[in-house]
């Protein structure tokens, strides 16, 4: 998608816009009148209504499709009744020509100005589009997504990596907080959040109030999907730490949030009713995600990534960054009938990136 044309259809609308609340319709109606009057009475022999074209021209800053035809049909209409009042039944060859030549003019003019008016409408479509993406994908993915037309609605199975963070004790917050307060903390956290998602090259599949759940993998995937995600864990601590330490300096208390990762085939798709559809990340992998990162109050550990997470992160050639977790040996999870070797950073550990 080239930012061109959506800039292009951004300032066809803020031209439509300058003229918001003003009779347009007048506007239309007086032109049209006054191209009117001049064919009809004026003494000079040329097609004067080709310049109906202007009207019609006018009419698409103002009115969507449909306005722009009644404006033709009404500038064709007065063209026609312009001949017969100058030359009633007397089909003059020059003037009949005339008339044909502006009536073609007309057609012409609003055959393109149709087309105009759609691929503004599409440009803006678009550019709407791109914006909501840009709230759940990295601008690189966003224009991945454009510039390949990748199908949302293609459900299907895919690996991936998938990352849970959680606030922990947000309901003390709560507590002690005034409301806005509260919205404010998390609007700053999940901000916080999101950036270290997509500086890293993963998708926000959600926002889950104080967290967030993202995945590593969908719907564009990468050579080092599960470092990646390990990685962007790593963002997100060593960012708390350093928010937390503005948070001190204003006497507010520290912030702890809680990552799970997993990595395992997900399925992607649409989910929800016709009138609003989610694409989602579902399956075994998102669970376990979701049962790790629950784990992490358990083993006092700030993340904790599965062993099919090291496998995957040493099969990109991550073993530096996999060397920065312990293993934690096998633990049994909530919901989960086979126990899962864990590997942690603890809690009191410098979330260090290698």
């Amino acid at each position: 998608m080239s930012s061109l044309p959506v800039a292009i259809a951004g300032v066809q609308v803020r031209i439509i816009d300058l003229f918001k609340g003003r009779a347009s319709l007048g506007y239309v109606v007086l032109s049209a009148t006054a191209i009117f009057l001049f064919d009809t009475w004026s003494p000079l022999h040329f097609a004067v209504a080709v310049l109906y074209s202007v009207v019609i021209v006018l009419a698409t800053l103002w009115f969507k499709r449909l306005g722009t035809v009644r404006t033709a049909a009404l500038c064709a209409s007065l063209t026609c009744l312009s001949f017969v009042i100058t030359h009633g039944s007397d089909l003059d060859g020059s003037a009949l020509a005339r008339t044909l030549i502006s009536l073609a003019a007309i057609a012409i003019t609003t055959k393109l100005a149709v087309l105009n008016i759609a691929t503004r409408e599409r440009l803006i479509a678009l550019g709407k589009e791109k914006d909501n993406l840009a709230r759940f994908f990295s601008p690189a993915i966003v224009e991945q997504i454009a510039k390949n037309d990748i199908a949302f609605s293609t459900t299907r199975y895919e690996p991936a990596a998938v990352l849970f963070v959680d606030m922990i004790g947000f309901t003390k917050f709560c507590s002690v907080l005034r409301p806005q307060d509260v919205i404010a903390m998390l609007r700053e956290l999940l901000c916080m959040l999101s950036d270290s998602v997509f500086d890293h090259h993963g998708t926000v599949d959600k926002f889950t109030g104080d967290g967030l759940i993202a995945v590593f993998g969908t719907p564009v995937s990468s050579p080092l999907n599960a470092t990646n995600a390990v990685r962007c864990a790593l963002t997100m601590q060593e960012r708390l730490q350093a928010w937390n330490e503005t948070r001190a300096a204003m006497g507010q208390d520290a912030v702890a949030v809680a990552v799970g990762i997993h990595y395992g085939d997900v399925v992607l798709g649409d989910v929800g009713c016709e009138s609003r559809l989610e694409l989602t990340v579902l399956g075994d992998t998102v669970n376990v995600a979701s049962r790790v990162e629950n784990h992490c109050r358990a083993a006092n550990a700030s993340i904790l990534i599965t062993d099919a997470v090291v496998e995957r992160m040493e099969r990109e050639g991550s073993d530096r960054t996999v060397r920065r977790f312990t293993d934690r040996g096998l633990h049994t999870i909530r919901g989960h009938s086979d126990a899962i070797r864990l590997f942690a950073i603890p809690r009191d550990a410098e979330p260090a990136i290698p």
